[in-house]
Protein backbone atom coordinates (compact mmCIF):
# COMPACT_ATOMS: atom_id res chain seq x y z
CA UNK A 1 0.00 0.00 0.00
CA UNK A 2 1.43 3.04 -0.81
CA UNK A 3 -0.28 6.85 -0.94
CA UNK A 4 -0.11 10.58 -1.42
CA UNK A 5 -0.56 12.58 1.76
CA UNK A 6 -2.59 15.91 1.29
CA UNK A 7 -6.07 16.86 0.85
CA UNK A 8 -6.79 14.40 -1.78
CA UNK A 9 -4.68 11.42 -1.01
CA UNK A 10 -4.39 8.56 -3.83
CA UNK A 11 -4.02 5.33 -2.68
CA UNK A 12 -2.82 2.16 -4.40
CA UNK A 13 -2.98 -1.26 -3.02
CA UNK A 14 -0.59 -4.00 -4.28
CA UNK A 15 -0.64 -7.57 -3.68
CA UNK A 16 2.11 -9.99 -4.19
CA UNK A 17 2.32 -13.47 -4.77
CA UNK A 18 5.08 -15.77 -5.83
CA UNK A 19 6.83 -16.37 -8.44
CA UNK A 20 4.71 -13.41 -10.13
CA UNK A 21 5.44 -9.40 -10.01
CA UNK A 22 3.28 -7.83 -7.61
CA UNK A 23 -0.87 -6.70 -9.38
CA UNK A 24 -2.35 -3.94 -8.91
CA UNK A 25 -5.42 -4.24 -6.94
CA UNK A 26 -6.95 -1.24 -5.89
CA UNK A 27 -6.83 2.59 -6.50
CA UNK A 28 -8.22 5.53 -5.12
CA UNK A 29 -8.73 9.14 -5.15
CA UNK A 30 -9.87 11.39 -2.32
CA UNK A 31 -12.40 9.92 -0.33
CA UNK A 32 -12.14 6.72 -1.96
CA UNK A 33 -8.22 6.49 -1.53
CA UNK A 34 -8.65 7.44 2.19
CA UNK A 35 -10.61 4.35 2.53
CA UNK A 36 -8.32 2.33 0.80
CA UNK A 37 -5.58 3.67 3.31
CA UNK A 38 -8.87 2.86 6.24
CA UNK A 39 -9.67 -0.51 5.39
CA UNK A 40 -5.82 -1.11 5.19
CA UNK A 41 -5.03 -0.03 8.83
CA UNK A 42 -8.17 -1.98 10.20
CA UNK A 43 -6.47 -4.74 8.90
CA UNK A 44 -3.16 -4.46 10.00
CA UNK A 45 -1.80 -3.76 6.60
CA UNK A 46 1.40 -1.13 6.73
CA UNK A 47 0.90 1.98 4.68
CA UNK A 48 3.92 3.54 3.20
CA UNK A 49 3.97 7.19 1.77
CA UNK A 50 5.25 7.11 -1.42
CA UNK A 51 3.72 10.11 -3.82
CA UNK A 52 5.98 9.64 -6.90
CA UNK A 53 5.65 5.91 -6.35
CA UNK A 54 2.18 6.06 -5.52
CA UNK A 55 1.36 8.54 -8.86
CA UNK A 56 2.93 5.88 -11.24
CA UNK A 57 0.97 2.78 -9.82
CA UNK A 58 -2.40 4.53 -10.20
CA UNK A 59 -1.34 4.44 -14.13
CA UNK A 60 -1.08 0.27 -13.99
CA UNK A 61 -4.57 -0.96 -14.72
CA UNK A 62 -6.24 -3.00 -11.85
CA UNK A 63 -5.22 -6.92 -11.36
CA UNK A 64 -2.39 -6.49 -13.64
CA UNK A 65 1.10 -6.66 -12.74
CA UNK A 66 3.63 -3.77 -12.35
CA UNK A 67 5.69 -2.56 -15.10
CA UNK A 68 9.48 -4.12 -15.10
CA UNK A 69 11.05 -0.54 -14.27
CA UNK A 70 8.50 -0.15 -11.04
CA UNK A 71 10.53 -3.28 -9.58
CA UNK A 72 12.69 -1.92 -7.75
CA UNK A 73 10.84 0.84 -6.10
CA UNK A 74 7.93 -1.87 -5.32
CA UNK A 75 10.62 -3.89 -4.25
CA UNK A 76 11.71 -1.08 -1.56
CA UNK A 77 8.22 -0.90 -0.28
CA UNK A 78 7.66 -4.81 0.26
CA UNK A 79 10.80 -4.50 2.17
CA UNK A 80 9.43 -1.96 4.31
CA UNK A 81 6.61 -4.40 4.84
CA UNK A 82 8.45 -7.12 5.57
CA UNK A 83 10.83 -5.40 8.44
CA UNK A 84 6.79 -4.01 9.33
CA UNK A 85 5.76 -7.52 9.69
CA UNK A 86 8.55 -8.86 11.45
CA UNK A 87 8.70 -6.06 14.13
CA UNK A 88 5.21 -6.62 15.09
CA UNK A 89 5.41 -10.29 15.30
CA UNK A 90 9.13 -9.78 17.27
Amino acid sequence: MTRVTGRSPLAVALHYAKPSAPKVVAVGRGAIGQRIIDVAREHGVPVEQNPELAQALSRVELDQEIPEQLYMAVALVLGFILRAAAEREG
